[in-house]
């Protein structure tokens, strides 16, 4: 027999007794908890879902008092308080903290009901409880997430699926600069550094859909339109069914971390006093590039630079000096190489210069004559004039050393034979290098001084119309007759005073003399002959055209008679400057040749910008005519560009007569070469002009 009749069978007599029984069933039928109470708390009903929810059985809850559920006896409102404000409200509803059987504690939501009798006076209580923890965890996990969110030192953007902004934190719109009016809604893109390609970004969200994450340092752009660095991190969020539903990002400003790695790293890299790399850095460096010069084969060179007279400056006018002094010859060795070099300061006026991929090893050379031309001028530090100079060794890799300490070595020892040479100047660790610098060195100040003294002089290569025979040209160029009276062949002092800088002063007297021997020759009555003058890309300046005229003018020649003569590599440089000066010169009436086409990097595009009148076949391919068949297609292809663009031919280096018969069939305009004569003096070929000399 269950409980409901054990109620009736002894509670016949008491009025509503089956009813109350009836209730129990009722109540059991209930999932919720449900207890009821007398007035003063102890518990007079316990139903299944109390049974569940607590784990005890109803004989162990009934006849017991609510308190011995609480988690916090003491905390609870006292006992007659307590029911004195359900006798005047008639109900309450909370949330309580309660203890099961098992210890363990839980937030349950609790409405609590007066029972009336029949007269409905107060006769006890009913509470519902119910299972809350999960929801009040849930919520203090969002009350807790929500702090963190408005607190958070760390930038935090929500987006929705189509990455366009839900919400933004305190934290981004001070360091964005960005209100949260302006963003939401917006997708990220607004905040993309330039500093970035768009596959960054692609890269970056196709590993977000694939991984569920990035992180990694990225360039951000405030309001104010400034890039900073930041460290950021991109996550998806998905809902129960897998489905993504957000995505969120974090990231930091870390300005100031990277200057504080910016300003370790230039610590332990780089020169205090000067701000060059110092030695450690130059060993990584040049560790670096020889494996890199190994590996394709390169040459690559160590300059060991010691200052001479720093010692006594340093002594007499103190540190304070020396140290400027150091400052300003490091700023002067910076401009000296190019910007691929490296300049180090090893400590004290120690400093090397290593040079990465040269073509050739002579290339040390006129790297050393720029240091010691720039440190040539007086330095000027408080009103003193200071003069030093350098002692510089040389060691060349791979013939000196094939790593970063043997090679230092080697460019030390040279620059102590230097310094012990009694005379400022360079000496390569190899005897044959530092011979062939001593060479080279006799050779360009030897030139610089016949420039000075009248030991140059021109000869001119007759040039002759195929068609008629007759000479209607000439190019002039320049041999040089040292006080040894033997002449120095151009081959060798025409590269060494390219490299040096010294062709700019060779091809301004070349010019002068050129034109000033036009000018007797038109004074004496010749027939209008084209003298060509080659020219330098070291010529060509803005200022060309002008000092051009000055020169005609001062010589009195018209410019017809002048034709300049121009290799096609100086047209791959600078190509929008060369064709303003171009044009300045073509306005002027010169003519302009192009010299050596074929042989450099030919950009056949530039034969219709540039204004060109004539080709210039190189005598590399004329040699093999008409034998070589790859020298004749070459041949044939320049005439018939030439042809077709309307521009003047002419074959140099012409020998045979069989040479001529093939230009002359190709169409070729005009020859120069052995096959009617060498370079002659100026009398000569006016003798020849004269005489009416033809082919």
């Amino acid at each position: 027999m269950d409980k409901a009749h054990d109620l009736c069978a002894t509670a016949r007599s008491t009025p509503g007794g089956c009813l109350l029984a009836n209730q129990v069933q009722i109540l059991d039928q209930i999932h919720e908890s449900v207890i009821t109470m007398d007035l003063g708390g102890f518990i007079t009903g316990w139903n299944k879902g109390a049974e569940q929810l607590f784990g005890y059985s109803t004989d162990e809850a009934v006849g017991k008092h609510i308190l011995f559920l609480y988690a916090d006896p003491d905390a609870e409102d006292d006992s007659e308080g307590f029911h004195d404000a359900f006798l005047e409200n008639g109900g309450r509803e909370m949330e309580v903290r309660r203890r099961r059987k098992s210890g363990e504690i839980f937030w349950a939501s609790l409405q609590l009901s007066l029972n009336r009798d029949e007269m409905g006076q107060p006769m006890g209580l009913i509470g519902y409880l119910s299972d809350i923890t999960a929801r009040v965890e849930a919520e203090k996990s969002m009350r807790l997430q929500s702090r963190i969110f408005e607190h958070s030192s760390e930038s935090i953007l929500i987006t929705d699926t189509d990455k366009r902004i839900l919400s933004v934190n305190p934290a981004f719109i001070k360091i964005t600069g960005y209100s949260e009016v302006e963003v939401v809604g917006q997708t990220p893109h607004f905040m993309r550094s330039e500093r970035h390609t768009i596959k960054f970004y692609e890269d970056i969200w196709r590993h977000v859909e694939e991984e569920g994450c990035w992180h990694g340092e990225v360039w951000t752009r405030r309001k104010d339109g400034r890039d900073f660095p930041s460290w950021a991190s991109i996550s998806l969020v998905r809902n129960r069914q897998d489905q993504v539903v957000h995505y969120f990002s974090i990231f930091t400003d870390i300005t100031e971390r990277k200057l504080a790695e910016e300003r370790i790293h230039h610590l332990a890299y780089y020169d205090d006093l000067t701000g060059l790399p110092n030695r450690s850095l130059l060993y990584k460096l040049i560790d670096q590039a020889l494996v890199e010069a190994q590996r394709n084969r390169l040459h690559g060179a160590l300059l060991f630079i010691d200052l001479n007279r720093f010692k006594p400056i340093n002594d007499t006018l103190g540190h304070a000096i020396g140290d400027r002094l150091l400052q300003q010859v490091g700023e002067r060795l910076r401009v000296a190489v190019r910007s691929e070099d490296v300049v180090a300061r090893l400590g004290g006026d120690e400093f090397v210069v290593a040079l990465f991929d040269i073509t050739r090893r002579e290339h040390a050379t006129v790297v050393a004559q720029k240091i010691m031309t720039a440190l040539d001028p007086p330095f000027w530090i408080e009103a003193h004039e200071l003069k030093i100079s350098a002692s510089i060794g040389i060691s060349i890799y791979p013939r000196d050393g094939f790593d970063t300490e043997s090679l230092l070595r080697m460019a030390d020892i040279a620059m102590y034979r230097a310094k012990q040479s009694g005379q400022d100047g360079y000496a390569f660790y190899s005897h044959e290098m530092n011979q062939r610098a001593l060479d080279r060195l006799k050779i360009e100040s030897g030139l610089r001084h016949g420039i000075d003294n009248g030991e140059l002089l021109l000869h001119y290569q007759p040039k002759v119309d195929i068609a008629s025979g007759r000479i209607v040209g000439a190019e002039a160029l320049v041999r040089w007759y040292p006080p040894s009276g033997s002449m120095v062949p151009p081959g060798e002092f025409i590269p060494i005073a390219e490299e040096s800088g010294l062709i700019v002063r060779l091809s301004a007297w070349v010019l002068e003399a050129a034109l000033a021997q036009v000018q007797r020759w038109r004074a004496a009555g010749l027939p209008l002959v084209k003298i060509a003058v080659n020219l330098s890309a070291r010529d060509f300046s803005p200022s060309l055209a002008e000092r051009l005229q000055l020169l005609l003018d001062s010589h009195d020649v018209p410019p017809e008679w002048l034709e300049l003569e121009i290799t096609e590599g100086m047209l791959t440089h600078s190509s929008d400057e060369v064709v303003a000066m171009m044009d300045a010169l073509n306005a002027l009436g010169v003519s302009l040749a192009l010299d050596d086409f074929g042989t450099g990097y030919s950009s056949l595009s530039y034969l219709k910008r540039f204004p060109i009148h004539t080709l210039k076949i190189d005598q590399s391919f004329v040699r093999g005519i008409p034998h070589d068949g790859n020298d004749c297609a070459i041949a044939g292809a320049i005439v018939s560009i030439a042809q077709r663009l309307g521009h003047n031919v002419i074959a140099e280096g012409v020998e045979t007569h069989a040479q001529l018969e093939f230009l002359k069939a190709l169409g070729c305009q005009e020859i120069q070469g052995y096959l009617f004569s060498p370079p002659v003096p100026p009398e000569k070929l006016e003798a020849m002009i004269r005489a009416g000399k033809t082919l």
